[in-house]
């Protein structure tokens, strides 16, 4: 039934009356108490209701374009996370290069400093992908705050070691804690949308790698005074406290995390990861909702349920980028393994020049970051493309390198191979994203860099075997494993063809 046109607020309308458009008491001025309860035609706004309006009460929005971030506040989030990432690097830069030397100066043998070195790459290996899937079931900021703190746990007893037995158990919780940056990479993820992911994930790497530059400068500086490494180890448990009071005042009511509905893991295990949605999309779930689904199942419960279907998708789809990152990462591993010695043998190069070389790269590999946009743009944001092309760059480059005659051919190589290898890292990752899906990023970037701790263990096995051959012998194998590499992109590149979030 539809009421006159007076009760609509015409120039007849009723004022004053029982208040509705058909005089009912219950229904809301300006809507037909039929139309309330569901049996009208549709909605109907009231006099002077803006169109915006009437779209929103026609269409109620999800929670996540309610809840969409300012431009600005987003931005500043981002700029805490760079913050967060360059002190991190920083302090742990300062204390890493000092290690070997206070390790032999406890008196552990060199095969026992050679155990204790490794151990941390091991605990790597099985705690990245534990942490990873830990953050996204209980939430980035908690997850955050307890990797700064428990890593500033083992720097405080890095300091006060004065014996192995101390030595080696303050590398236990850095080892396993130490993923600040893997969870901030995937707090990124969650916060911009996918094109935007590659260039902000560059430059959070490009804040790092300044941290890593200028952490060993002020490390070596303070070395030099009367128990200098102490003194650095404090400091660097004091710049990861000085991380975690950062992260707590973060302004986190201020952004959500955009919602991104690619990836196989959504499609193939979306009711798997029903129960935290709303943290990682910003769904509209009520609290009660999400109370008794945290009660259904407990978090390390959750775990492991999420890392068994995580480990079947790993090997059914993309086993292929994982196979790339451990053989780029082993490659590149073994061109750093031996570069002091090899200049050294090869060209007389001092390792203090050496030096000047090597924070020379790292700086012209920060810099990459800032390249990152317009070759996204130049590439349609194709990240299959780009790190199959930016491998095959540094297959070149190790090529070169490792056929090198003049320390001209070395400084040529080295500059674009850090511009190569930055760019390949942040790609890599962008296409574990893509594919996955940023549901479990935590999980998938975790995964990574277990790989990447692999690659680790395995990287100085095969670097001393080929220098058994030649001091061009770990650049030249590193040749080959990333020639591999590019063989296995290659053979896949079809299914990375066209739109990646339409294709999966």
């Amino acid at each position: 039934r539809t009421p006159p046109a007076s009760a609509w607020g015409g120039a007849g309308a009723p004022q004053g009356g029982r208040g509705g458009c058909c005089g009912h008491r219950c229904a809301p001025r300006g809507v037909c108490m039929e139309v309330w309860a569901g049996h009208g035609p549709g909605l109907r706004s009231a006099p002077g209701l803006a169109p915006e309006t009437q779209k929103s009460r026609r269409e109620p929005r999800t929670g996540t374009e309610a809840a969409a971030p300012c431009p600005v506040q987003t931005h500043r989030f981002l700029l805490c996370l760079y913050l967060v990432g360059f002190l991190d690097l920083f302090g742990v830069s300062m204390v890493v290069p000092l290690l070997s030397l206070h390790v032999k100066s406890l008196g552990a043998s060199p095969t026992l400093a050679g155990i204790v070195g490794s151990s941390y790459g091991i605990l790597q290996l099985f705690s990245s992908t534990m942490v990873g899937c830990w953050s996204d079931v209980v939430g980035r900021r908690p997850s955050l705050l307890v990797c700064i703190l428990l890593s500033a746990l083992g720097y405080l007893i890095l300091g006060a070691s004065t014996n192995v037995f101390l030595f080696t158990l303050a590398r236990v919780p850095v080892g396993i804690f130490k993923h600040t940056l893997s969870i901030s990479r995937a707090l990124l993820s969650d916060l911009v949308a996918e094109k935007e992911r590659p260039l902000v994930i560059g430059r959070f790497n490009t804040a790092s790698s300044v941290g890593f530059i200028l952490g060993p400068m002020v490390g070596g500086y303070l070395t030099e005074l009367d128990g200098g490494f102490y003194l650095t180890a404090f400091i660097c448990f004091s710049v990861f406290i000085l991380n975690a009071g950062l992260v707590w005042l973060f302004p986190w009511n201020e952004v959500k995390p955009e919602s991104t509905k690619n990836g196989l893991w959504l499609e193939k295990h979306g009711e798997v990861l029903g129960n935290r949605d709303h943290q990682v999309l910003g769904a509209n779930t009520t609290r009660e909702t999400m109370a008794s689904k945290k009660n259904a199942q407990l978090p390390w419960m959750e775990v492991v349920s999420t890392l068994q279907n995580m480990k079947n998708l790993i090997f059914s789809e993309m086993w292929d980028i994982f196979l790339v990152r451990l053989l780029m990462a082993v490659a590149v591993m073994l061109y750093y393994s031996n570069f002091v010695l090899a200049l050294e043998e090869r060209f007389g190069v001092r390792p203090k020049t050496t030096g000047y070389l090597i924070s020379y790269s790292s700086a012209m590999g920060a810099l990459a970051g800032f390249a990152l946009g317009p070759i996204m743009r130049l590439y349609k944001h194709n990240s299959h493309t780009i790190l199959l092309h930016s491998s095959v760059l540094t297959f070149l480059l190790l090529l070169l390198y490792s056929t090198a005659h003049t320390i001209g051919t070395v400084i040529f190589s080295s500059t674009l191979l850090s511009f190569s290898t930055a760019i390949g890292r942040t790609c890599i990752t962008d296409l574990q994203l893509t594919v996955g899906g940023t549901q479990a990023s935590g999980t998938l970037i975790g995964v990574g860099q277990s790989v990447t701790a692999m690659g680790r263990i395995i990287a100085p096995l095969l670097s001393g075997l080929a220098q058994e051959v030649s001091p061009c012998g770990p650049p030249s194998l590193g040749a080959v494993l990333a020639l591999g590499a590019i063989f296995i992109m290659s053979l896949n590149k079809p299914r990375y063809s066209g739109n990646t979030s339409d294709k999966f």
